[in-house]
C-alpha cells in the first residue's frame, strides 16, 4: 500500500510541476492577466476537470507561481548574503552582494519578476500565505543592517520631524529593533532597489544608462549609505 501511495504522490508532484511550468510559459507569452486554466490544460493534453484537481482556480495557480517566484529570489538573496558573510565581507559588501543577487535573478527570470514586482493582476488578491515568501529578500537586507547596528553601529540617516511618528509606527509594526531613522531609510531603499531593477528590466534605461553593471553597483552602494552602513 505504501508503494502505491508513494507512486501516486510522485505522480502528483510531477503533474503539479508540469502545470506550473506550462503556466510560466504562458506568462512569458501572454502575461499573468491572460492566464487560463483551460489553456494550460489544453497545452498539457489534459481535460480541464483533471487540472482543477490540482488547482481549483486560476487564482490558486497564480498564488503557487507567486510563492515559487518569491522563494526563488529569496533563496538567491539568502545564498548571496551567506556567501559574503562566510567570506568575511563587512556589512556594506554583504548588502551590495544581496542587491546584485536580486538583480541577477530578475534578469534571469524577467517574467516571474514581473509577476511579483510588476503591475497587479486584475481581479487577483494575494492571500496571506504569500507574505512570508515575499519578505525573504527584505529580511536578508534587514539582518545585515541589524548586524551592523549591533556591531560597529550605524550612521543614523536624517529623519524629518513630520515623519518620526510614522517611522516609529513602522518600527513597532515590523519589530525590527532598529532606530526609526533606519526603518524609514530601509523602506525607501527597498523601494528604490526594486525601482532600479524594474527600470532596467522594463526598458526605462534604454538609451539612458549604458554601463548598467557599474551603474547598478554604484546605486546599490549608495543605498547602503542611505541606511547608515559604514563605508568599506
Amino acid at each position: 500500500m505504501s508503494t502505491v501511495r508513494g507512486a501516486r504522490e510522485r505522480a502528483r508532484i510531477e503533474v503539479t510541476a508540469a502545470i506550473k511550468d506550462e503556466a510560466r510559459r504562458r506568462l512569458a507569452d501572454e502575461g499573468a492577466a491572460k492566464l487560463s486554466l483551460r489553456a494550460v490544460a489544453r497545452e498539457l493534453g489534459m481535460v480541464s476537470s483533471a487540472l482543477y484537481r490540482y488547482f481549483p482556480s486560476r487564482d490558486e495557480l497564480l498564488t503557487a507561481l507567486i510563492i515559487d517566484a518569491y522563494d526563488s529570489v529569496g533563496a538567491a538573496a539568502e545564498a548571496a548574503g551567506a556567501a559574503a558573510l562566510a567570506a568575511g565581507a563587512p556589512p556594506r559588501a554583504r548588502w551590495t552582494a544581496v542587491c546584485q543577487a536580486f538583480r541577477a535573478w530578475a534578469l534571469a527570470h524577467p517574467h516571474e519578476y514581473a509577476l511579483i514586482y510588476g503591475s497587479p493582476v486584475p481581479g487577483y488578491n494575494a492571500p496571506q500565505e504569500t507574505v512570508v515568501p515575499a519578505s525573504r529578500v527584505a529580511n536578508v537586507l534587514i539582518a545585515i543592517v541589524r548586524s551592523a547596528h549591533e556591531g560597529r553601529g550605524l550612521a543614523l540617516p536624517p529623519l524629518p520631524a513630520v515623519l518620526r511618528a510614522e517611522a516609529e509606527r513602522m518600527t513597532a509594526d515590523f519589530g525590527l529593533g532598529l532606530p526609526p531613522e533606519v526603518t524609514a531609510a530601509l523602506v525607501a531603499a527597498w523601494a528604490q532597489l526594486a525601482g532600479l531593477v524594474s527600470f532596467e528590466l522594463f526598458g526605462q534605461f534604454q538609451n539612458v544608462v549604458e554601463e548598467r553593471d557599474a551603474f547598478f553597483a554604484h546605486a546599490a552602494d549608495q543605498l547602503a549609505h542611505t541606511v547608515g552602513l559604514p563605508a568599506l
